[in-house]
């Protein structure tokens, strides 16, 4: 094997990665992030997680994609220690799919329909319809799908071309003497092992594996240790993804180097043991892609019923080795957002979803926030008033902790549609702050009038009443909307929004008035026109947020034109008389 022949291995081996990195991101995005939600169902059916986790993995080609996923999961406490250990040994299995995929490098025959099963006959084949897609189609669909057939023909021509370049290596005596070495069970795993830990992906290291077959010296008994060595190796990529991250993330980082690890030792204990008393015969045969697909098969399902059964115990394993107790930080608001866990910004469809739910909860402090503040105009407690401005603080962290995260996020390769979400998140949670500012302000209102003694006309507190009734109708339209992602009713904000405009206006001038009677103060008029501008300025927001919603459907982003279009509409004026009606100033 000459110079040559080494950089046309090393070319193949990065189309090849390059390939599985392009098929598992087609396969990902095709899915719309489902395949990742699905992994979030908690089952008490051990079982059935063995099904999810082989599924899920078989379909985004990637076991260690899926673990580091359940790892995330565990980290945000969305899942507990106890439903990852099936998920983990399922994602073993479904690893394989891989395998048996590459196997098809190894079909021989001149038949026509065996000859079309060949990688080097249909892999062009997708590479050319996949190209014309992508350069021609805008469907988001249709490109998804491209990608997946590119990037499983750059996988099998790189797969093509590593075969081709080691097929030399069959006429020198040193390579042979070289596998001869690694024929020895303990080295053999080793050498999965650490190939596997290095290039982070079984799936890679059993299709070099496979590709070596082509030199037809590589035999049952140096392909079975190596085998079971990557099985082990593939943790390091959970076990990388569980630094810095809670006990229970490390725990089921733990579990999976335990599981693969028991079951390699007990797999090479018992095939070794028969073997010296045995023999078997077939271990100096060369073996096939096939075959190695057959014996990574068996291997992942041996282990998994052999160690299913024990799952509680690889549980206690874990804790017992990692530790009981968690470190509690004083100040929750100082910790991070569980569901923000940076895991899964490698996977951009689910990280967005966890965006949103992020934002969902900023959403509910917020409107806390507000409700308390206006509580106070009626009943003042200073309880509630260090509540207002404790959520504040955490509705301030969480403005940090989210919009840090979908900068991040931004940098990833998005759908549009969620492209569209993560622009409409950035808006709103900007929004929900500005809410939750407003309201601390109110609160000093409602403070300063406590401390002073002073109090509304009846009715000036009559009006401020009725605005006040507007203020959390729309707020609780708004934010509902958002939470359910209900698009009909966000639309009912913006009349009610135009209706508190008329509101704020009608209050104001009535205050004028009252003031020009000697009916009130100057200073409650100060106060007065602060709690207006607030309210009407939180009515604002509430537009804002409802006409990002709205808009994330047209992907336009300018809440002010969609407020102005939205008024020649009939369905807008019905609306807006209803809450003329709903919300009239006494006389």
């Amino acid at each position: 094997m000459d110079i040559f022949s080494a950089i046309a291995f090393l070319g193949g081996l990065a189309f090849f990665l390059y390939g599985m990195s392009m098929l598992g991101d087609g396969l990902s995005r095709a899915s719309g992030g489902k395949m990742e939600k699905i992994l979030e169902k908690l089952t008490n059916s051990r079982f059935k997680a063995v099904l999810l986790g082989a599924g899920v993995t078989a379909v985004i080609q990637s076991s260690s994609a899926t673990t580091v996923m359940v790892v995330g999961f565990v980290n945000a406490g969305i899942m507990k220690l106890t439903q990852a250990v099936g998920l983990i040994m399922g994602a073993n299995i479904g690893t394989t799919a891989t395998s048996w995929i590459l196997s098809l490098t190894g079909i021989q025959g001149n038949n026509i329909w065996l000859r079309m099963l060949k990688p080097t006959s249909f892999a062009p084949i997708l590479a050319i319809i996949g190209a014309f897609i992508l350069m021609l189609s805008k469907n988001e669909k249709k490109k998804n799908v491209a990608t997946i057939m590119v990037g499983f023909a750059i996988l099998m021509s790189g797969m093509t071309a590593m075969s081709s370049a080691v097929e030399p290596l069959a006429e020198v005596p040193e390579f042979g003497e070289i596998l001869v070495k690694f024929a020895n069970p303990v080295a053999g795993v080793l050498a999965g092992m650490i190939i596997t830990a290095v290039i982070q992906s079984s799936s890679a290291s059993v299709g070099i594996l496979q590709a070596l077959c082509a030199t037809g010296t590589v035999t049952y008994g140096l392909a079975i240790p190596i085998i079971m060595g990557q099985n082990i190796g593939t943790c390091i990529t959970a076990i990388m993804s569980a630094i810095g991250a809670s006990k229970n993330a490390k725990r089921a980082a733990a579990i999976h180097l335990y599981f693969n690890m028991i079951g390699t030792i007990v797999c090479l204990v018992l095939f070794y043991g028969i073997n010296a008393f045995v023999r078997f015969d077939f271990l100096t045969d060369a073996i096939g892609p096939a075959n190695i697909a057959v014996i990574h098969s068996v291997f992942n399902i041996f282990t998994t019923a052999l160690l299913l059964p024990f799952g509680d115990q690889l549980v206690k394993l874990a804790q017992l080795t990692v530790g009981k107790h968690e470190k509690k930080t004083e100040k929750t608001h100082e910790m991070q957002i569980p569901v923000l866990d940076e895991r899964f910004l490698e996977r951009p469809a689910l990280a967005a979803e966890y965006s949103y739910v992020a934002a969902k909860r900023m959403a509910y402090l917020s409107r806390e926030s507000l409700l308390s503040a206006l509580d106070l105009f009626e009943t003042y407690d200073e309880k509630k008033e260090a509540q207002v401005t404790e959520l504040e603080e955490t509705v301030d962290h969480y403005e940090d902790q989210i919009g840090s995260y979908l900068v991040q996020l931004s940098s990833k390769n998005l759908s549009d549609t969620d492209s569209r979400s993560l622009t409409m998140l950035l808006h709103c949670i900007g929004d929900f702050e500005r809410i939750s500012d407003h309201a601390v302000s109110l609160m000093r209102s409602a403070k300063e009038m406590q401390e002073k003694n002073l109090h509304f006309s009846e009715q000036a507190e009559a009006e401020v009443s009725v605005f006040r009734s507007a203020i959390k109708d729309i707020v609780d339209t708004a934010f509902s909307a958002f939470v359910t992602d209900n698009i009909s009713e966000a639309k009912k904000v913006e009349p009610l929004e135009d209706v508190i405009d008329d509101i704020n206006i009608q209050v104001r001038d009535r205050h004028v008035r009252r003031l020009q009677d000697g009916q009130c103060t100057i200073q409650l008029g100060f106060i007065l026109s602060d709690i207006c501008t607030d309210m009407e300025r939180i009515s604002d927001h509430c537009s804002n947020i409802s006409a990002y919603q709205v808009q994330q459907h047209e992907s336009e982003y300018d809440p002010h034109a969609y407020s102005t279009e939205i008024r020649d509409h009939e369905e807008f004026r019905q609306q807006r008389e209803k809450y003329r009606e709903r919300y009239v100033l006494p006389q």
